[in-house]
């Protein structure tokens, strides 16, 4: 990230100033203050419902904020899913399941310690029940991480930290008009499920699937070279 970066909150409120603290403990990463680099995004998550909401405009000043990000660098897709799974109430409808969030938890959850922003994946309802699939043995390694690039759901920064919101400034608001971004909220996610339903598997590809039940039996940690195959290949 640049030192300045300008982010958007997407809300049925205007707000002004954030506030540390008062965030829902069951969101995605937990507690903190959610954001988009892009105002369309906002404009969406701002109309949950059928309701004008609003993208709330701000500067972020990032000198020697502590960043992580969930995708890319030193963590990958398993990382994104343990914070999930720390944070979120999946469903979980395969005896495979239970153990799976306990192994993923275990040996994927990263340190967030010290974490000022945390950037990653937002996971709406296709991407939500793409990953708990993953959990329920449904679905590959291979179709979790292809299915987040999907339906360009896009990533959200969050801060997490009192630091980080005190390097807030807001600088304006747009009203999200509901009659425009409630449906493309919609569109978007069917998007990302009617791709994923239409993916063909490549047969070369699918001998070396990996289910999070071989991630178990095999007893796969962060570098397995089986992984990174998958995961960057």
């Amino acid at each position: 990230m640049n030192k300045d970066i300008t982010i958007y909150h997407g809300s049925q409120q205007i707000v002004e100033v954030p506030k540390f603290g008062a965030g829902k403990t069951y969101n995605d990463y937990g507690q903190g203050f959610y954001c988009t680099e892009s105002i369309e995004l906002a404009k969406e998550w701002a109309c949950p419902v059928k309701n004008d909401g609003y993208a709330n405009k701000y500067i972020m000043h990032m000198d020697d904020m502590n960043v992580m990000y969930l995708t890319r660098g030193e963590c990958n897709i398993l990382n994104w899913l343990a914070i999930l799974l720390a944070n979120r109430k999946f469903d979980i409808t395969s005896p495979v399941g239970n153990n799976a969030r306990e192994y993923i938890l275990s040996h994927f959850l990263p340190n967030t310690k010290g974490v000022d922003v945390m950037v990653g994946y937002r996971a709406d309802d296709s991407y939500f029940s793409f990953a708990e699939d993953f959990v329920n043995n449904t679905i590959s390694l291979r179709d979790l991480n292809r299915a987040m690039r999907l339906g360009a759901l896009g990533e959200q920064v969050v801060l997490l930290s009192k630091r980080s919101f005190e390097v807030i400034e807001f600088v304006e608001y747009e009203v999200a008009d509901y009659r425009e971004y409630y449906y493309k909220r919609t569109e978007r996610d069917q998007e990302a499920r009617t791709a994923y339903a239409s993916q063909k598997k490549n047969p070369q590809l699918l001998k070396d699937d990996i289910f999070i039940l071989d991630i178990m039996r095999e007893e796969m940690k962060q570098d397995d070279a089986r992984l990174q195959s998958v995961i960057f290949g």
